[in-house]
């Protein structure tokens, strides 16, 4: 099985990170630097969210509103605002009172200001449910085994973060979370 970090990642092609710079203002390097940080950070908050069964449970409900259609129109979601509403829902839900912590993490990785920051993470969220509904659709995914293919996908994200970038995300994960390894 694609990991869920990949499976992300191939929605992201440079035409995409092209038109998420666009709508930040941003340097489409400074925009992929964030991404970098940004995935892993939400791929590690839903990780310890579907720790616990009962966190598990309710994320695998939620994958049934995040049928993975999204993905077949990015552009829309993307030039309709970013998302902003439903991604911060989504980041409501998976980080709650952390949320600013971890932007601030993400924006002092990347050089992106905390707003920018707090736009790409709303139009990230959307996208990671979406693939995560999909592979639920497809039965790669279920409730017993997403914790492990959560837990594995952010590992795989925090190892392949761009030079000393995985040491500032490290920092702030562990921080949010309590116990990093």
């Amino acid at each position: 099985m694609t990991s869920i970090l990949d499976a992300v990642r191939g929605q992201l092609g440079p035409e995409t990170i092209q038109q998420m710079s666009g709508a930040l203002g941003a340097d489409p390097t400074a925009t992929s630097n964030a991404v970098s940080l940004a995935l892993p950070a939400i791929l590690a908050g839903l990780s310890q969210n579907a720790a616990q069964p009962q966190g598990a449970a309710a994320l695998d409900n939620a994958l049934n509103a995040h049928d993975g259609s999204i993905l077949d129109n990015l552009g829309g979601l993307l030039g309709g605002g970013g998302g902003g509403g439903i991604g911060g829902a989504i980041l409501g839900h998976i980080f709650g009172g952390r949320r600013g912590t971890v932007e601030q993490g993400v924006g002092h990785g990347s050089g992106l200001n905390a707003g920018q920051v707090a736009q790409l993470m709303a139009m990230l969220a959307p996208i990671v449910m979406g693939v995560l509904g999909r592979m639920k659709q497809n039965k790669q995914l279920d409730t017993n085994r997403l914790p492990d293919v959560l837990r594995q996908s952010h590992e795989q994200g925090e190892q392949e973060v761009p030079g000393g970038l995985g040491g500032i995300l490290g920092s702030v994960l562990g921080g949010v979370f309590g116990n990093k390894n």
